[in-house]
């Protein structure tokens, strides 16, 4: 037993992201280390938005399958607020044991710092990443019908042309719905004024009533296309979307242009790195489940990710150096 406790407690511990980033550069992460049986009691799971949003969706499913894999309790915490900056302060302070995680949306990590002159936390020191759970390859940009606009290029030709500028809703300051849309803005020479609203649900009702002609959203809005309520005329991503896949890809006309989002379990830095291994390795075993692919899918065209800690740092990196020079182009900003 003193054997076994000498070694949990020489486990080198788990790096913040800055760290992670630091020890790719050098060639790789040190080896793992065993550790004590985790987890002892329940894993809070903090989710930084409101019950219904897409990391808490994307929690409930991934909590449901690994509780059992973990023999403990998943319990779901919901603490919105402050773009997600409350919930990750919350667990960036709890104690680095594994038993306190946060899960969040790739926006709170790689823009969040950005947009805030004065941040709760540095979320590349405070927090570790443990493994991206969800991703959404395609944002769909989407108009009101009674805008008379057929396809993505006559969209432009108003947007250029309109007098004054069409406004455009986004799920708030710093998401990525505001984000498309300024990327657009800047590769088009186009003009539109932003209408953040708190969240994507609010956002699109307010342009299926025509409050605003324009968005960009998840896929939680293709039905309304579908329907004829709003009219698609694009996505963001890299390939066309398989649920409309009629609609261009943006960077078909802007070659480079792309905007994807994905959703992470993240802990506080110091969990020591044992402890992750035994996240990741069930978090891998839950997520390859098939009816979790389903109810991501459902929960509004998501897809279960899957990438080495070494891919998702670099990933958090390229993602963190997008948006700083993409903020400071467009200068946008949230008061604190």
């Amino acid at each position: 037993m003193m054997g076994k406790a000498r070694k949990c407690n020489a486990a080198r511990r788990s790096l913040p992201i800055a760290a992670v980033l630091a020890g790719l550069a050098l060639g790789g992460l040190f080896p793992q280390a065993a550790c004590a049986q985790y987890p002892t009691r329940a894993v809070r799971v903090v989710v930084t938005v409101s019950p219904g949003g897409a990391p808490d969706t994307v929690a409930r499913v991934l909590g449901d399958r690994l509780s059992p894999l973990l023999g403990q309790p998943v319990v779901i915490e919901n603490r919105a607020g402050s773009n997600g900056n409350i919930a990750m302060e919350l667990v960036a302070k709890s104690a680095p044991d594994g038993h306190t995680l946060v899960m969040c949306a790739d926006s709170m990590i790689v823009i969040n710092p950005h947009m805030y002159a004065k941040m709760p936390l540095d979320v590349l020191k405070d927090l570790a990443p443990v493994a991206p759970v969800a991703e959404q390859s395609n944002f769909f940009l989407s108009v009101h019908p009674s805008l008379q606009v057929k396809n993505f290029q006559e969209f432009l030709e108003f947007a250029k042309t309109a007098n004054p500028p069409m406004a455009y809703a986004s799920a708030g300051n710093g998401s990525q719905h505001q984000m498309a849309m300024e990327m657009l803005k800047s590769r088009a020479g186009i003009n539109l004024i932003h209408v953040p609203y708190k969240g994507g649900a609010p956002a699109t009702a307010a342009t299926l009533a025509g409050e605003v002609l324009a968005m960009f959203s998840a896929a939680s809005s293709v039905p309304q296309i579908q329907a004829g309520k709003l009219r698609g005329l694009a996505v963001t991503g890299r390939k066309r979307s398989l649920l409309l896949p009629d609609l261009p890809m943006v960077g078909e006309f802007y070659p480079g242009y792309e905007l994807s989002t994905w959703i992470a379990l993240f802990s506080p830095a110091g969990v020591p790195d044992a402890t992750l291994m035994r996240l990741r390795s069930e978090i891998g075993k839950a997520l390859a489940v098939p009816d979790v692919a389903k109810r991501f899918t459902a929960a509004g065209g998501l897809d279960p990710a899957n990438a080495t800690p070494q891919e998702f740092a670099e990933r958090i990196r390229a993602d963190y150096e997008k948006y700083a020079k993409l903020v400071k182009l467009i200068g946008a900003t949230v008061d604190n």
